[in-house]
C-alpha cells in the first residue's frame, strides 16, 4: 500500500501532454486550502511511511517541505517525494539526505525524447528537461540514489528513438541508478496520436525487456511479471492487484487539508471521485466472465496475475474493461514463462491447484462485494470496443 501526501495538491510547472491530471487542471481542481494539522492527523491515522506527490510536491515552500519531510522521518523513519526533478536545489538534496527520503524522478530521456514532458511555456521544455538530467546526476553524487519512472511512447520508445534510449539507461546504469519503472503510456481522450499503436507498444516492451536481461538495473514491470508467474506476488506494482476506482486500495491520498483521495488515473472527466467508504471488486468478476471481444478477459490463462491490468488504462477509458495494453503484458507473461519453463523452474502456470486457488481468490472478492452492492454491471458486454486479446510471441 502506498500512501500519498500532495501538499500542493495538483499545481504543477509542468503541463506534460499525456498527464492524467491535465483533465482535473483544466477543470480547476488544482489546489485545496491548507491544513497541515488535519493532514498530519489522517497520516497518523494511516500509519505507515509516505510519498509525497503532485502535481509537483516541489512547488511547496521549502519550510513546509522540511516540516512535513521531518513529520515522516520522526515518526516513520523516513518517507519519499515524486518530483519531475526541475526545481531539485542543493538545499532539497541536503533534506532528502537529512531526513532519509527516497527520491523518485519523473523523466523519458535526453532532449527530444522528452519533449511531451512540457514546460508550461513551449520554448522551455528542454531546459527543465536539461534541469531533471542534472538534478538526477546531482542526487547520485550526493548519494541519494534516485528511482526512475519513465513513460514510453512515440518520442522515446519507436523504432527510430528506442536506442538512445538504451543509451540513455546504459548511461543511468553507469552512474549508480538501480530501479526504473517503464509505463506504457497512458491513452487518455485527444492524447490517443501519443501513443504507439498495439503492435508498436508490444514489440517496445518486448526489446526493452531483453535489454533488461542485460542490464544491472532493476526494471519494473518485468521483475513483477516474474514474480508473479513465480507465486511471488505479495510486493508487485499496485497494476496487478485488482484495483477498485472508487477506493483506489493500493493508493491512499491524503490533500493538503487532510481529506482522504483516490489515485486520479481512473478519473477520465476531470471530477474528482469521492472516496467511497468499502470496496469493490466486482469489475473483476465481471472481467473473467467477459469474452474478450467485448473488452473482457474470460478464458485469458493469465487473468489470475493480471487482472485485467490498471483500470486507469482501461479500453475506451471505461473502467470496467480491461487494460489497452492487453496485448504487451501477454506477450510479457507469455515470453518469461516460457523462459522460467527453459530454465528448468515451474511456473504457477504449471500448478492447477494453485491457479484455481489465486482465481477463487479473486472471484470471491467480486462476489462479496456484488452481494454487499449490488451494483456489479453484469456479464453483458461492457464498452462498445471491438479490441481483442491478441496473443503476440515476439522471438
Amino acid at each position: 500500500m502506498s500512501i500519498e501526501y500532495t501538499p500542493v495538491d495538483l499545481s504543477c510547472n509542468l503541463g506534460c501532454d499525456y498527464c492524467y491530471q491535465e483533465p482535473m487542471r483544466d477543470a480547476g481542481n488544482t489546489s485545496s486550502r491548507a491544513d497541515w494539522e488535519k493532514a498530519k492527523k489522517a497520516l497518523i491515522k494511516h500509519n505507515h511511511q509516505f510519498t509525497l506527490f503532485g502535481g509537483e510536491p516541489l512547488l511547496a515552500p521549502i519550510e513546509h517541505l522540511e516540516e512535513v519531510l521531518a513529520f515522516g522521518f520522526e515518526r516513520f523513519g523516513g518517507n519519499g517525494i515524486q518530483t519531475n526533478g526541475t526545481l531539485i536545489t542543493k538545499q532539497h538534496i541536503e533534506l532528502f539526505k537529512k531526513y532519509r527520503v527516497g527520491v523518485g524522478i519523473s523523466c523519458d530521456g535526453p532532449d527530444e525524447l522528452s519533449d511531451l514532458r512540457r514546460a508550461r511555456s513551449s520554448d522551455d521544455t528542454r531546459l527543465h528537461t536539461n534541469r531533471t538530467l542534472a538534478a538526477i546526476e546531482a542526487l547520485c553524487l550526493e548519494g541519494v540514489i534516485p528511482s526512475l519512472i519513465v513513460t514510453v511512447h512515440k518520442m522515446n520508445g519507436s523504432t527510430e528513438r528506442r536506442p538512445k534510449l538504451m543509451d540513455w539507461f546504459g548511461k543511468l546504469e553507469r552512474i549508480g541508478i538501480k530501479h526504473i519503472n517503464l509505463h506504457p503510456l497512458e491513452v487518455e481522450h485527444g492524447m490517443e496520436h501519443l501513443a504507439m499503436d498495439e503492435q508498436e507498444t508490444c514489440g517496445a516492451f518486448h526489446a526493452l525487456y531483453r535489454y533488461s536481461l542485460v542490464s544491472e538495473i532493476h526494471f519494473q514491470p518485468f521483475e513483477d511479471i516474474r514474480k508473479l508467474l513465480l507465486d511471488d506476488g505479495q510486493n508487485v506494482m499496485c497494476v496487478w492487484n485488482a484495483c477498485d476506482p472508487m477506493t483506489t486500495a493500493a493508493v491512499q491520498g491524503v490533500s493538503r487539508n487532510g481529506t482522504a483521495q483516490n489515485c486520479g488515473r481512473t478519473n477520465k472527466d476531470g471530477i474528482n471521485w469521492v472516496k467511497a467508504d468499502v470496496p469493490d471488486f466486482s469489475r473483476y468478476i465481471v472481467l473473467h466472465q467477459t469474452p474478450q471481444e467485448h473488452g473482457g478477459c474470460k478464458d485469458c490463462q493469465y487473468f489470475v496475475f493480471c487482472k485485467g491490468n490498471c483500470p486507469g488504462t482501461a479500453i475506451d477509458g471505461d473502467w470496467r474493461n480491461r487494460t489497452v495494453h492487453c496485448a504487451t503484458w501477454y506477450d510479457l507473461f507469455a515470453t518469461t514463462e516460457r523462459e522460467i519453463i527453459e530454465s528448468h523452474r515451474r511456473p504457477v502456470t504449471r500448478d492447477l491447484g494453485r491457479m484455481k486457488i489465486l482465481l477463487d481468490g479473486i472471484l470471491n472478492k467480486g462476489t462479496k462485494s456484488v452481494n454487499s452492492h449490488g451494483d456489479c454491471h453484469g456479464d453483458s458486454p461492457h464498452g462498445d470496443s471491438s479490441s481483442k486479446g491478441i496473443e503476440v510471441t515476439w522471438l
